[in-house]
């Protein structure tokens, strides 16, 4: 329903009843239910019963299952390979993000296309990719043996691999954001005197700060977690190049069941970590947006506006 309030010297105002813009509460609560029991049948439950079968055999299981000298190998590798990665990945979306949002050249559009490669191409074929290239009978495969030089079923190959899949996502999250801001701040600073790198440290990375965290994170989580391309070019060589993902596949094809869910465990809590700090994030850029929306000055007026071109007329 909707009624119409009329006010002394203006039209009638048509005002639209709550009633007329909000579903029933049957509607309301059913979608409710409904998407509450999916995500606790196919994330809590699972996430449970992850948890409950790596502490099946007590704390003492569990902690002599993540002290295996193999486990604690997957751990160090995984941890080393997201250090490595990470940084990389880092510098790489910075650079990307800031020629794409801030330069106009020939060949923009198939950067852009190339920085979302590893999202439509599968983690298996990336790492047949490298194994095609860097293999023992691949293109580069001689010279590297004959220099003594190991990339496939080593770290290095592991790294690269990793890196191929995650280098989308800290450029992914800057390159929207930049091109919002767009470059005016950037030139005021080059004209005051500024040089690039003041500009980049004291402009730009206070601006992007939240968005480059943001995407550390997810580039951070994925690469921790990451197993296709990984498998293709580590080996699965027991205790040399085996990430904690690679880890748990191993444990659980030689039904070692606890020790599998252990690793898999601590690879979960290191995933709900990583969530954690991303809501942080987002709870703290949302509450920020709110305060610079409550601090921002009324815009002027049409008087001032007018008087200003007045006054910058006559300067001229």
């Amino acid at each position: 329903m909707s009624s119409a309030t009329v006010v002394h010297g203006m039209p009638a105002v048509q005002v639209r009843s709550p009633a007329a813009t909000t579903e029933p509460a049957l509607v309301r609560w059913t979608l409710i239910g409904v998407s509450l029991a999916f995500l606790g049948l196919f994330l809590v439950v699972p996430l449970a019963a992850v948890f409950a079968q790596a502490f099946e055999k007590g704390i003492a299981g569990y902690l002599h299952s993540l002290s295996d000298p193999d486990a604690l190998v997957a751990v160090r590798l995984t941890l080393l390979v997201a250090l490595l990665v990470v940084p990389l990945n880092t510098v790489f979306g910075v650079a990307a993000a800031w020629a794409i949002s801030k330069f106009e050249f020939v060949g923009k559009s198939l950067l852009i296309t190339l920085i979302d490669l590893p999202f439509s191409v599968s983690p298996v074929v990336s790492g047949l990719v490298f194994v095609l290239m860097f293999g023992r009978q691949g293109w580069l495969g001689p010279w590297l043996e004959a220099h003594n030089l190991r990339v496939i079923f080593a770290v290095p190959g592991i790294v690269l691999a990793t890196v191929f899949v995650t280098f989308p996502f800290v450029a992914r999250e800057l390159i929207p954001l930049m091109q919002a801001q767009g470059s005016d701040e950037e030139e005021a600073a080059r004209l005051l005197g500024a040089s690039g790198w003041q500009t980049f440290r004291h402009v730009t990375l206070p601006n992007i700060k939240w968005g480059l965290l943001y995407g550390i994170i997810l580039c951070n989580g994925r690469a921790m977690g990451e197993f296709g391309a990984v498998s293709v070019v580590s080996g699965h060589i027991r205790g040399h190049t085996n990430t904690m993902p690679l880890h748990v596949e191993i444990l659980y094809n030689e039904y070692n069941v606890v020790a599998a869910f252990a690793v898999a465990s601590l690879l979960a809590a290191l995933a709900l970590v990583t969530l954690v700090l991303k809501s942080l994030l987002q709870w703290k850029v949302a509450r920020q947006l709110a305060l610079s929306a409550d601090d921002s000055p009324e815009p002027q007026t049409s008087e001032v506006s007018e008087t200003s071109e007045v006054s910058v007329r006559r300067e001229r």
